[in-house]
């Protein structure tokens, strides 16, 4: 028998309603993604109910957004009756559970929980309604579109990450521009202006402004060994010279032209959230460790240096390592304490740094001291984090829901650094455009405490640059 309310002849003459039937892997990816449909009506399959009741008892993100879906929904619940559909924001945006369990067509075979949300999006089309089915996983969208079923991606928080933003721009200048820069100490952003200009596609030339931290490569025009680097500094109209430093940070010195560069962010105390892209080998793990160092241990401009990864291996979760909890983290942020190890080594650090101790045992002092904290990132949510260099690593894991909850936890002080490789993503619903390091680099761009780079080349070693080229 039909659900009378989906034979509603007014609701059935509102062509302009889309029905967006949300798979359980959109919630678990954002929980908020309920109410980003503006004025049309989401459905939620009774088995996505289902799915986030077995969900929400795992003691991670996945968990804990399975929750919230479910006190989103209880909350809508308490406002009316879901099964009719609960208005949310005054405009015409409804979300709707269906309860009922609608014929799921005859191809798809067994009632499987993914079969049956498709189900509900095919009986929507069947009935004449502009239903569309949002998920993240790829076999519904097989058997959905098999079905003449219309698919999407969840792309409210999605970038381009073909043209993602890289924190530098080369332009080709006249000299005196350079000469200037460096006599001056700063140059104008107008003085520029004439030469931000960008050859599009299809040829057209289109000009473009300068975000707020962002560098300029200069090169002379008529010269090519004649160049310099500049930074727009923060939200002001110049720019300044970017030299790399003098001394070894911690140990280490830039090796190529973006390491200077985000060693100049992560030196400036004034810029509070930082993004480092780049593939295995250039350096954005290390160099961002070795600046924490010198400004914990050296300058003690900070309190501590928390460094912290999200629990998504490559392989298996870390339950199945040897030992009690404290030896399974170990060994999960194992990569963060060989460049600690590095760092703190007679050979990388000098005669500035070196001690006769190991530098296992300064490690481990120091990480008594509460000078060094490694932690999962499963273990930030909640707190606060005043007066530390935070640094968040493999952020190419987490979710935007997930990085704007680290963020928001940043207190009075902090410096927060997030680095990754969006190439190497192991989050299942996670792709280059739609996970958090991508989203976050996008949505700050320009804002005056907020820099980023993407770093280019691989410096780890001979093999690992060519493996990182041809592999």
């Amino acid at each position: 028998m039909e659900d009378p309310r989906l034979t509603d002849p007014e609701a059935v003459s509102s062509a302009r309603v889309k029905y967006f039937v949300l798979d359980t892997n959109v919630l678990l990816h954002n929980p908020a993604a309920l109410f980003m449909f503006a004025d049309n009506e989401v459905v939620i399959p009774f088995a996505v109910i289902g799915e986030l009741d077995k969900f929400k008892k795992q003691n991670d993100d996945v968990g804990r957004n399975a929750r919230e879906a479910i006190r989103h929904l209880d909350a809508l619940r308490q406002k009316g009756k879901l099964v009719e559909g609960v208005p949310w924001n005054g405009h015409g945006g409804k979300v709707r559970v269906e309860f009922a369990s609608p014929q799921q067509p005859p191809e798809l075979g067994e009632r499987s929980p993914d079969n049956q949300i498709i189900g509900v999006a095919w009986h929507l089309q069947k009935l004449g309604r502009r239903a569309i089915l949002i998920s993240k996983d790829t076999i519904p969208w097989f058997n959905a579109v098999a079905l003449g079923i219309h698919v999407e991606d969840f792309e409210a928080q999605k970038v381009d990450a073909d043209h993602l933003y890289r924190g530098y721009v080369p332009l080709s200048v006249p000299g005196e521009i350079i000469d200037s820069l460096y006599e001056e100490k700063q140059i104008e952003v107008a003085a520029l202006q004439q030469y931000l200009v960008e050859t599009q596609q299809d040829g057209q030339q289109v000009s473009f402004s300068l975000f707020a931290n962002q560098f300029v490569q200069l090169r002379d025009a008529l010269d090519e060994s004649h160049t310099g680097l500049a930074r727009r500094l923060g939200d002001t109209d110049h720019l300044i010279p970017i030299h790399a430093p003098r001394k070894p940070i911690f140990g280490i010195m830039a090796r190529n032209l973006q390491q200077t560069m985000a060693l100049d962010l992560l030196l400036d105390d004034d810029i509070k959230l930082i993004t480092l892209l780049g593939t295995a080998g250039t350096g954005k793990t290390l160099v961002a460790i070795a600046a924490g160092m010198a400004k914990v241990v050296s300058e003690q401009r900070y309190d501590k240096l928390l460094v912290a990864r999200p629990i998504m291996p490559m392989g298996r979760d870390i339950g199945y390592l040897p030992g009690d909890k404290d030896e399974k983290l170990s060994a999960w942020m194992q990569p963060i304490f060989d460049n600690l190890s590095y760092l703190l080594s007679t050979r990388s650090s000098g005669s500035q740094h070196a001690e006769s101790k190991p530098a296992e045992q300064r490690i481990q002092a120091m990480m008594a001291s509460g000078q060094i904290v490694l932690e999962p990132l499963t273990y930030i949510r909640g707190r606060s984090i005043p007066h530390q260099f935070m640094i968040v690593d493999e952020a190419q894991n987490l979710t935007p829901h997930e990085v704007k909850t680290i963020v928001s936890r940043v207190g009075e002080g902090t410096k927060i650094i997030l680095t990754g490789d969006v190439g190497q993503i192991d989050n299942p619903y996670l792709d280059t455009s739609s996970n958090g390091l991508s989203f976050m680099v996008e949505k700050l761009k320009g804002q005056p405490i907020v820099g980023h780079v993407t770093l280019a080349k691989s410096e780890r070693s001979e093999l690992a640059s060519l493996a990182a080229e041809l592999l």
